[in-house]
C-alpha cells in the first residue's frame, strides 16, 4: 500500500502531513501545487509524563518556515485544540494570508491569537456551509457540514487542477444531531457521483465496530444521574464538547439547579458559543462561584474543566483540596462526562479516587453511557467510503493500527490496494490524476513549549536527567598556575548514592587536581613572560572528567554543573604569578553543564 513513485513530468499535488498520523493530535496538513501552498488545521498535543515542564507539543514546522513565502492561506475544519491550537505559536514564526474557518472555531481563534499579540499576521474569515473560497491561483475549499462533538465542524472538499480531494476533519454520523444541524451526506453523495480523486479520512475510531451513537443519547442517562441527586451535582467534561454542555445546562434547568461555571476554557467557550447561538439558555441560571455556597446544595450544578485529570485544571484542584472556592463534601455527585484520552487514564482514576476518599459519589465509565465519542466507527467509515467512492485513499488522524484498519476497509469495499496509501508525518504524498505514491518527506518531528516559549536544544534531555539521577554542582577556583585556590565545593540534589560524601568529596578534589597536573601544559603557554590560558579546554576536559567519575563512583548519569573561578587578570611576569597564586578571583563564576555521553 506504501507505492513509491517517480516524480512525474506534468504538475501534481503533494499532500504533506505535519502532524495526526500515527498519533493522536497535532493534525495539520499541508497541500502543495506548483508553487502555492495551503494549509489544513494547524492543532496542538499533550505532553506525556516524561516531557517535564512542558505544556504543549506541537508539529515540527521547519518546512513551512523554510516556505512561508509560499503559503497563501489556511483552512479550519472545527474549533478543536487539536486543530486550532498550534496556530498562534506558528503565526509568531511566519505569516498566513488568510485564514478560513467556520463561525465557532474563527471566534475562539480570534481570542488566542489577540491573547499572544499576532492577529495583525492574518486575517480571519467565516464560512456557513456549502460556501466556496478561492485561496491563491489553483485551490478552492467547499465548506461541508459534518457532525462531531464540537458544535459548528465541517470536511472539506478541495477543488484543485486535477481533481477534488476531500478531507472529512474529525466525524461521526449523527443523524439525530443535538444542534438539528444534519451531516451534509448529499453532497459528499454529489461530489462521489461527479468524481472524487483522493478521500483523506479520520481513522480514530476504525477499530470500533458498528456505529457510533448520538450525542443525544447522553441525555437521558445525565437525566437520570441528575434526578438522583440528593446533594450538589459536579460535572466535568469537554470544554470544546459544546452540544455536552448545552445538554448539561439545559438539565439543570430541568431540575432547578443554579449552574457555577469553573475553569477559563469552560468559561470561554460557553460565552463564545452562546454569543453564535450555539448554546441557548437563560442568563439567570448562572452563578458567580463566590455565592453558590449560600444556596441549598440541592440548587447547585458546578461544571468545570479536568475530565482528563490536567493538574492544574478545576477538578483536578478540587479533589487535592487546593482550589480556594470549592471543596468536595459528603453526599456530592460527580460525574465524568468524558472517557479518558489515550495517556491520560492514570490523571483521571487517580482523581477519581481522590474524591472518592472524600466521601463523594462518583459517576464515571462506559458502563453509564453519560459519554459518546465524537468519531465515527467502523460502519461510519464504511458509508463515508461508500458516498464518496474516491479513486485514492488516505487514511489520517489515527494511530498507525488505526490506519491499517481503515486501509482495510477501503480494500474491502472495492478500492484497488495500490490506490491506498499509509503514511507517516512528514512523508510527501505526489497525487496526479493517475496515480498516487510517496515521494521523499520534509523535516518532521515535534516542538516542546512550555511556559516560556518554544524548548530549544538539549533542554528536555537536560530535564529528563535531573528527573532520573538528580543534579550534582561542583563550584572551584584555579590560578594561573594550575592550582586549586580552595578545595572544590560539592552539592547535591537528588542524586541517590551510598558514597559518603567526605569521600565523594575527595575524588572530585584528586580528579580535578590530577587533570590540572597532567594536562596544564596543554592548557597554559607563556610569552615574553605573560601567561595565556585556554579556559574553554579547561572546562570541557574538567566536565568530562567529573561526569565519567560520577557515573563510575555512583553507577548513575546525575547531571554535573560545573562552575569555576578564574582569575581576574592575567599576570604579566611569572614572579608576578606566583605571587597572586593565592589572590582574589572574580566574583561572577562561569556555570558549564555537562551532557550526557
Amino acid at each position: 500500500m506504501n507505492k513509491i513513485i517517480k516524480k512525474a513530468n506534468k504538475p501534481t499535488v503533494k499532500i504533506i502531513p505535519l502532524g495526526g498520523l500515527h498519533e493522536i493530535g497535532k493534525n495539520t496538513c499541508v497541500f502543495e501545487y506548483e508553487d502555492e501552498i495551503i494549509l489544513l488545521d494547524a492543532g496542538l498535543g499533550f505532553p506525556s509524563d516524561q516531557m517535564h515542564g512542558i505544556n504543549i507539543v506541537l508539529p515540527d514546522m521547519t518546512y513551512l518556515r523554510e516556505n512561508a513565502h509560499r503559503i497563501k492561506g489556511m483552512i479550519v475544519t472545527h474549533g478543536h485544540e487539536d486543530h486550532i491550537g498550534g496556530i498562534a505559536y506558528h503565526l509568531k514564526q511566519f505569516d498566513i494570508p488568510v485564514i478560513y474557518g467556520p463561525r465557532l472555531a474563527m471566534s475562539l481563534l480570534s481570542d488566542k491569537l489577540e491573547e499572544a499579540g499576532v492577529s495583525d499576521r492574518t486575517t480571519l474569515k467565516s464560512v456557513l456551509p456549502r460556501d466556496i473560497v478561492q485561496i491563491g491561483k489553483h485551490f478552492k475549499a467547499e465548506y461541508i457540514r459534518n457532525t462531531h462533538s464540537i458544535a459548528d465542524s465541517f470536511s472539506v472538499a478541495i477543488h484543485t487542477p486535477i481533481g477534488v480531494i476531500i478531507h472529512t476533519g474529525d466525524f461521526k454520523i449523527d443523524h439525530t444531531p443535538v444542534d438539528g444541524e444534519h451531516f451534509d451526506l448529499q453532497k459528499l453523495a454529489e461530489h462521489g457521483e461527479k468524481g472524487v480523486l483522493c478521500l483523506l479520512s479520520d481513522s480514530t475510531n476504525a477499530e470500533v465496530p458498528g456505529h457510533t451513537p448520538s450525542e443525544r443519547s447522553v441525555y437521558p442517562n445525565l437525566d437520570r444521574i441528575f434526578g438522583g441527586a440528593d446533594g450538589r451535582i459536579m460535572v466535568t467534561t469537554f470544554s470544546s464538547s459544546v452540544h455536552r454542555v448545552n445538554m448539561i445546562l439545559d438539565l439543570a434547568n430541568k431540575h432547578g439547579r443554579k449552574v457555577a461555571v469553573v475553569g477559563r476554557s469552560m468559561l470561554n467557550v460557553i460565552a463564545h458559543a452562546r454569543k453564535l447561538g450555539y448554546i441557548q439558555c437563560r442568563d439567570d441560571i448562572f452563578e458567580p462561584l463566590r455565592s453558590v455556597n449560600r444556596l441549598p446544595d440541592n440548587k447547585v450544578l458546578v461544571l468545570c474543566t479536568g475530565s482528563q485529570g490536567e493538574t492544574l485544571a478545576a477538578m483536578t484542584r478540587i479533589s487535592r483540596g487546593e482550589h480556594r472556592q470549592v471543596r468536595v463534601r459528603e453526599g456530592d455527585t460527580i460525574v465524568f462526562s468524558a472517557n479518558p484520552i489515550p495517556g491520560n487514564t492514570i490523571g483521571v482514576v487517580n482523581t477519581i479516587d481522590r474524591l472518592m476518599m472524600q466521601g463523594a459519589k462518583v459517576v464515571y465509565g462506559r458502563r453509564e453511557g453519560i459519554h459518546v465519542s465524537g468519531h465515527g466507527a467502523r460502519e461510519d467509515h464504511k458509508l463515508m467510503l461508500n458516498l464518496t467512492r474516491p479513486k485514492f485513499f488516505v487514511p489520517v488522524h489515527g494511530e498507525h493500527r488505526m490506519l491499517i484498519e481503515h486501509a482495510g476497509m477501503a480494500k474491502a469495499i472495492g478500492i484497488p490496494e495500490e490506490n491506498i496509501v499509509i503514511m507517516k508525518n512528514g512523508h510527501i504524498i505526489e497525487l496526479t490524476e493517475n496515480s498516487i505514491g510517496i515521494n521523499g518527506e520534509v523535516p518532521s518531528g515535534i516542538e516542546l513549549v512550555d511556559r516560556a516559549g518554544i524548548v530549544q536544544g538539549d533542554v528536555m534531555k537536560e530535564r529528563q536527567q535531573l528527573a532520573e539521577d538528580g543534579v550534582i554542582t561542583v563550584a572551584t577556583a584555579i590560578n594561573y598556575s594550575g592550582e586549586l585556590v580552595a578545595p572544590p565545593a560539592l552539592h547535591l540534589r537528588g542524586v541517590v548514592t551510598s558514597v559518603e560524601q567526605s569521600l565523594l568529596q575527595q575524588l572530585v578534589s584528586r580528579t580535578i587536581e590530577r587533570i590540572l597536573s597532567d594536562r596544564w601544559s596543554e592548557f597554559s603557554t607563556t610569552k615574553n613572560g605573560e601567561t595565556e590560558v585556554n579556559w574553554a579546554e579547561v572546562r570541557l576536559e574538567m566536565e568530562g572528567g567529573l561526569q565519567r567519575l560520577m557515573n563510575r563512583e555512583l553507577r548513575s548519569r546525575p547531571l554535573v554543573v560545573f562552575l569555576m573561578q578564574t582569575p581576574e587578570k592575567q599576570p604579566v611576569r611569572a614572579t608576578r604569578r606566583r605571587r597572586r597564586s593565592s589572590s582574589s578571583t572574580s566574583s561572577t563564576p562561569a556555570p558549564v553543564i555537562s551532557r550526557r555521553s
